[in-house]
């Protein structure tokens, strides 16, 4: 009987002790719940972000434009003046100057949700100055940086480009319209000027004025969610060029293949990145393609340990690899390696004779853009900093 009492008697005692220690469980739950915060950015964080911030085009109606009018025109001034002319379209003016005398000026309207969000309307006019681009000779294998002369151009140009996604998603669809002039001139610098070395016999286009409409359509499939900044997904498409002279002296086609393939790792903390883009001319008739507006690689979206416009030939193969490590939601640093080369014949852009560069860089990003890039490339032609406002790839 004292063993039954006894065990009545100990069965409230035990039941009451889970209850009593899941009442404290709650009572700890409900005080740290008191004392939880929002997760705080670090300074690091906080900086990068009012540089990124500060950097992007739509960010501030008045706004700073890196941007230079062609590549290799150095360090570069600008700003710009975006308004808002309806709840998404957008009117920017801008323009920019380099220490070099590249100047730039330009008006574009962005109408960005056309056909229930599956269509972009730009429509852009504008003119430019280079006064020192570099040209080396035709070829890869047989011009040297010694070989370096300059030449000038200004250009005005309309620009109406219509990108359409008919499946929201992949699928993208192309078409521009493009009216411009290309007034080549004789270069400035301490490299000598083009037309002491060359003659228009010799380099067609020399010292001409050029008028071109210019039509291309693309398609291509594309996966990646924004093309200013992505680190998943890819794009692999073909657009085709044509540049039809006034004269009928300059006129010819283009085809440009591009692949870039983007493969997150750890959570997307890693990402590896790779880019193909080969580009083919072809004449029309007896016609020819001016110097300037031949295929080329080298320069800080190219071949970045070669100086801008460093080799140049009828056509073209670049490839690229990146391994880029985000250090926090705006900063990214990336180690690259770039081959490239030219040939006057699409048969000869194989993998023989590839000119080569690697290098080092970090990049100010927002989810959608790349507003600075600054890298360090190395080439057997010496050392190349790059400052830039967009994504290489």
């Amino acid at each position: 009987m004292f063993f039954v009492m006894l065990f009545a008697w100990t069965i409230p005692a035990g039941a009451q002790e889970p209850a009593s220690r899941q009442k404290s469980i709650e009572e700890a739950e409900a005080e740290k719940a008191q004392k939880l915060t929002p997760e705080t950015p670090s300074k690091a964080e906080l900086v990068t972000a009012r540089i990124t911030h500060s950097l992007e085009a739509n960010a501030l109606k008045l706004h700073p434009f890196f941007q230079n009018a062609y590549s290799g025109g150095g360090f570069t001034l600008g700003a710009g003046y975006t308004r808002y002319v309806s709840p998404f379209n957008t009117l920017e003016i801008r323009g920019s100057y380099t220490l070099l005398g590249y100047k730039r000026l330009e008006s574009e309207f962005v109408a960005p949700r056309l056909f229930h969000r599956r269509g972009k309307l730009t429509v852009l006019g504008g003119w430019r100055e280079a006064t020192q681009v570099g040209f080396y000779g035709i070829g890869t294998g047989n011009t040297s940086v010694d070989d370096r002369v300059n030449y000038s151009f200004q250009q005005p140009y309309l620009t109406t480009s219509l990108t359409v996604r008919p499946t929201r998603r992949m699928l993208t669809l192309n078409g521009t319209v493009e009216y411009t002039q290309w007034k080549q001139r004789p270069g400035e610098g301490t490299d000598p000027s083009i037309e002491t070395v060359y003659t228009p016999t010799e380099l067609p286009g020399l010292g001409a004025t050029v008028n071109y409409l210019h039509t291309s359509a693309a398609i291509g499939i594309d996966t990646r969610a924004y093309t200013g900044y992505a680190r998943r997904g890819g794009y692999y498409g073909i657009r085709g060029h044509d540049y039809a002279d006034s004269d009928t002296q300059f006129g010819f086609q283009e085809i440009d293949y591009e692949a870039i393939q983007h493969l997150p790792l750890l959570r997307e903390a890693w990402v590896l990145s790779f880019h193909a883009l080969g580009r083919t001319t072809y004449l029309k008739n007896d016609q020819q393609v001016p110097f300037f507006m031949l295929p080329s690689v080298g320069g800080g979206s190219s071949l970045r340990g070669f100086s801008s416009w460093r080799f140049r030939d009828r056509n073209s193969l670049l490839l690229q690899a990146e391994w880029r490590i985000m250090v926090n939601r705006f900063l990214d640093t990336a180690f690259f390696y770039d081959a490239g080369k030219v040939a006057s014949s699409p048969k000869h852009l194989d993998f023989d004779g590839l000119k080569t560069d690697f290098g080092f860089g970090v990049r100010f990003h927002s989810p959608f853009t790349t507003p600075l890039r600054i890298e360090v490339a190395r080439s057997n032609e010496g050392t190349s900093l790059v400052f830039s406002s967009s994504a290489v790839f």
